[in-house]
C-alpha cells in the first residue's frame, strides 16, 4: 500500500508539472502571437493620443461628459494587448469628434439634404434607384466598432495569455509541491 502512495503522488506531481510546463507555453506563444499580430498592422497612435492632447482636442469639438483614457500611445508603436486597448480608447474619442458627440444609435438612420438627418425613409435623400440613403456619418461608428473590438479582442488575448503563465506556474509549484510532500511522508524512515 505505501507503495502504491508513493507511486500515486511522484504520478500527481510529474503530471501537474507536465501541464504546467505546457500551460506556461500556451500563454507565451498566444502572448507571442498577439505581438506579432500588432507589429504586423504597423499601428502608431497619431500624436493627439496622450491624456492632455485629446482633452484639448475634445474640448475644441465641444465634447463633452466623456471619459478620457489616462494611457498613452501618442507616437508610439501598437505592439502589446495593452497599447492596443488604449489605442481603441482613443478611437472612441475621435469617433465622438468626427459624429458631433453621436454615438452610433443617436444618429439618424438616414441623410437629409440639409445634413442632419432623419428617421423618416420619406424625408429622406434619395439614390438613383429611388432608396433612402443611409446616413454616411454612421460608417464611422460602424468602422470605430470594428477596429476598437479587434483592437479590445487584442487586450483580451493578452490578458488571458498572461492568466496562463500563471495559472501553468501555479500547477508547477503545485507538482513540485506533491513530490516533497511525497518523499518527506512517505519514504521517510519510520
Amino acid at each position: 500500500m505505501k507503495r502504491i502512495l508513493e507511486l500515486g503522488g511522484l504520478i500527481a506531481g510529474v503530471v501537474l508539472i507536465v501541464f504546467g510546463v505546457a500551460v506556461i507555453a500556451l500563454g507565451v506563444q498566444g502572448r507571442g502571437t498577439v505581438t506579432d499580430k500588432l507589429k504586423a498592422e504597423k499601428i502608431v497612435g497619431t500624436p493627439d493620443m496622450s491624456p492632455s492632447a485629446i482633452k484639448d482636442e475634445a474640448s475644441k469639438a465641444g465634447l463633452t461628459n466623456v471619459t478620457f483614457p489616462s494611457c498613452t500611445v501618442a507616437n508610439l508603436a501598437v505592439t502589446n494587448g495593452a497599447r492596443a486597448k488604449c489605442f481603441a480608447d482613443y478611437m472612441r474619442i475621435h469617433a465622438l469628434e468626427a459624429t458631433g458627440g453621436q454615438t452610433y444609435a443617436e444618429m439618424p438612420r438616414y441623410a437629409t439634404a440639409d445634413g442632419k438627418g432623419t428617421n423618416d425613409s420619406t424625408a429622406a435623400l434619395k439614390s438613383a434607384s429611388g432608396q433612402p440613403v443611409d446616413n454616411p456619418v454612421r460608417n464611422v461608428w460602424v468602422t470605430e466598432t470594428a477596429l476598437a473590438t479587434a483592437l479590445d479582442v487584442s487586450f483580451m488575448a493578452s490578458q488571458l495569455a498572461l492568466f496562463s503563465i500563471v495559472v501553468g506556474v501555479a500547477l508547477l509549484l503545485v507538482g513540485i509541491g506533491f513530490i516533497v510532500l511525497d518523499n518527506a511522508a512517505l519514504r521517510r524512515k519510520l
